[in-house]
């Protein structure tokens, strides 16, 4: 792909963007910036910010705007964006967009992967994730061989985040907050929609396809 490709995805918790962040990045050779887990890495310094972010994250809610804002111009700013990024949870709301564009940040593409609520809902409470080595597993779809505990031998944990309730909660402010960038980005030409797919390659054919179509 000749083009500098800069795309922001779009879709609800658990839709799956931040696995085709990964793969996207792979493709094209461009960073994949997942403010998840930027906002996760400052909670678990246990500074300040990170405190002041949890208070928001525990209980589904969006982390207020200035303090996301700052976190994704640092990003930007370093050498490795110069030739295309990806963004991954941002812009959240639509004052984030028009922050991002009188940041001056050029965006060429709008993925939203479309993912109905109640997959959603299966996908996510069934995630366990290993706080000793990192790996992710599900209970439906990617079982660990050792049942409650990962192959290193620890125990398997929930995230707060995956919580059935939480997941609820974050879906409401997804609906009501973020969904509206889809109109935001539609009017500007950007957007294009791909329809999340039971088989992760057959997602991947489809965002592909849509970047390069």
């Amino acid at each position: 792909m000749a083009r500098k490709l800069s795309l922001i995805l779009l879709g609800a918790p658990g839709a799956g963007k931040g696995t085709q962040a990964e793969l996207i990045s792979k493709r094209y050779s461009i960073p994949a910036i997942s403010t998840g887990a930027i906002i996760r890495e400052e909670i678990a310094s246990g500074s300040e910010l990170g405190e002041k972010v949890k208070e928001y994250t525990t209980k589904g809610m969006l982390v207020p705007d200035s303090v996301v804002i700052d976190i994704i111009k640092n990003r930007l700013a370093k050498d490795d964006c110069k030739n295309g990024f990806i963004l991954d949870g941002f812009p959240r709301t639509v004052p984030q967009a028009e922050a991002l564009d009188k940041m001056g940040v050029e965006i060429t593409d709008v993925i939203s992967i479309e993912v109905a609520d109640e997959d959603i809902m299966t996908r996510m409470s069934g995630r366990r994730v290993c706080k000793q080595c990192g790996l992710t597993f599900h209970t439906v779809y990617n079982p660990s061989p050792k049942g409650e505990f990962c192959i290193c031998g620890a125990e398997l944990t929930r995230r707060a985040d995956d919580d059935p309730e939480v997941v609820k909660s974050r879906l409401v402010t997804y609906h009501e907050q973020t969904e509206p960038l889809k109109e935001f980005y539609g009017k500007k030409g950007l957007l294009k929609i791909v329809v999340g797919q039971e088989k992760l390659e057959d997602t991947s054919a489809l965002t592909v396809k849509a970047l390069e179509g």
